[in-house]
């Protein structure tokens, strides 16, 4: 068995920043993930005049409850979708000039659904070049609050960037919800509210948000799950035993449930209070899965597809269209590459069994179609990738963790 200490969640991270700037007092995050997206947070964080004092292992951040110190602050926010998305929605329920702009693949990415609600809600803003999509400027003068509705079918971050900054508002706010998409991650949002002392109420689809405000935590950071599918992936394809720490049966992220896609490929699966283990048998079959709600880790699947002894389709995954690239078309590209067959639709990939061969692995700037296929290479030797350092975003360290794992595992 070998045990491994995975990185922590960049979900939990973000969210973790964005309460601690908006709470009463001084917070502590305990091993927040160290990456390029919560890095970028962070230094918006700063840059909007939050007091934020960073170590390796803790970051101390003086929260403000009234918002942004800053009356006018530039922020760039790098490839980060939940600093373009959150950021904005902190800045708002503040007072002064505000603007954000972001790499051009984060350009790319939709932010319409929140400054729609935003707009909606009396908050002076405007996209400065193509509406829905960064740069954009704030006029910030507070948020009053009041009723809303929001169509969060493309990612689950806009609705928790206004449950988050609902207590920040004079009145509250009653939010309902047209279309969801990745629901245990607003679970992972509801539950940290929960701990830093908000209680949002849920009627149906709308979720009614107290004014209030938030009290500073001592809050630990636990280890990202979509990173860690990784791990558990390689422990299925290589038959061999791996356990992740921190991640056990009280875990905030829904990506965990991955493990259970294993588990129905043939992999055994243990989960305990504190961890949770995969062992591959030597056997993945093939299946059909709805992956909507841990849509980060299809890729993860989509990568190891080939082994399994029968097609596998995952369905439901059009928001993976909008990520960092087209996801869904990245795996479908990278596969038929290997010479593998494949078939797509517009929420679907169905991928057929068989040998991939090592190529060049098109990552499309993302990271999780790096890391995703070079779990798929430790049965292909030889693959390589056009932009290794793309996991930077994420988990900076992980091609030195794969080898070595690769190294521990003789594969």
């Amino acid at each position: 068995m070998t045990v491994l200490a995975v990185p922590g969640s960049k979900s939990v991270t973000a969210r973790a920043l964005f309460l601690a700037a908006a709470a009463d007092g001084v917070t502590v995050l305990r091993d927040p993930l160290l990456s390029d997206d919560t890095e970028g947070f962070a230094e918006g964080l700063t840059r909007l005049g939050y007091e934020v004092r960073r170590t390796a292992r803790e970051w101390r951040i003086t929260g403000r409850p009234a918002g942004p110190a800053a009356d006018h602050a530039e922020v760039f926010t790098r490839d980060a979708a939940t600093a373009s998305r959150f950021l904005p929605a902190l800045a708002a329920a503040g007072h002064g000039t505000f603007r954000f702009d972001a790499s051009a693949q984060m350009r790319r990415r939709p932010v319409a659904p929140l400054t729609e609600a935003l707009l909606s809600l009396g908050v002076d803003l405007v996209h400065e070049e193509e509406d829905g999509h960064l740069p954009l400027r704030v006029e910030a003068h507070g948020i009053k609050g009041g009723a809303i509705d929001l169509d969060a079918s493309l990612s689950s971050q806009f609705l928790t960037a206004l449950l988050m900054v609902g207590p920040l508002t004079a009145e509250g706010l009653r939010i309902r919800v047209t279309g969801i998409v990745s629901v245990p991650y607003v679970e992972i949002t509801l539950a940290m509210m929960r701990r830093f002392g908000v209680e949002v109420a849920r009627e149906g689809d709308t979720f009614v948000v107290p004014a209030g405000g938030y009290r500073a935590q001592d809050y630990p950071i636990e280890p990202d799950a979509s990173t860690a599918s990784y791990v558990f992936a390689a422990a299925a394809l290589s038959g061999r035993t791996a356990t992740v720490p921190g991640l056990g049966s009280d875990a905030l992220q829904g990506d965990l449930r991955f493990v259970e896609v294993l588990r129905r490929m043939g992999a055994e699966v243990e989960t305990t209070a504190d961890a949770t283990t995969v062992t591959g048998t030597g056997r993945l079959s093939g299946l059909t899965v709805n992956m909507r709600d841990i849509s980060d880790t299809m890729p993860t699947l989509a990568a190891i597809a080939p082994f399994a002894d029968g097609p596998v389709r995952i369905e439901d995954v059009y928001n993976t269209r909008v990520k960092e690239c087209d996801r869904l078309e990245a795996c479908a590209l990278n596969l038929r590459a290997q010479g593998i067959e494949v078939a797509t639709g517009r929420d679907w990939i169905e991928i057929t069994p068989g040998t991939p061969k090592p190529v060049e692995i098109a990552c499309h700037g993302d990271h999780r179609i790096a890391m995703s296929f070079a779990v798929a290479g430790l049965r292909t030797p030889g693959t390589t990738f056009d932009d290794p350092g793309c996991v930077k975003k994420t988990f900076p360290g992980f091609h030195a963790f794969f080898a070595e794992l690769r190294r521990t595992w003789d594969v």
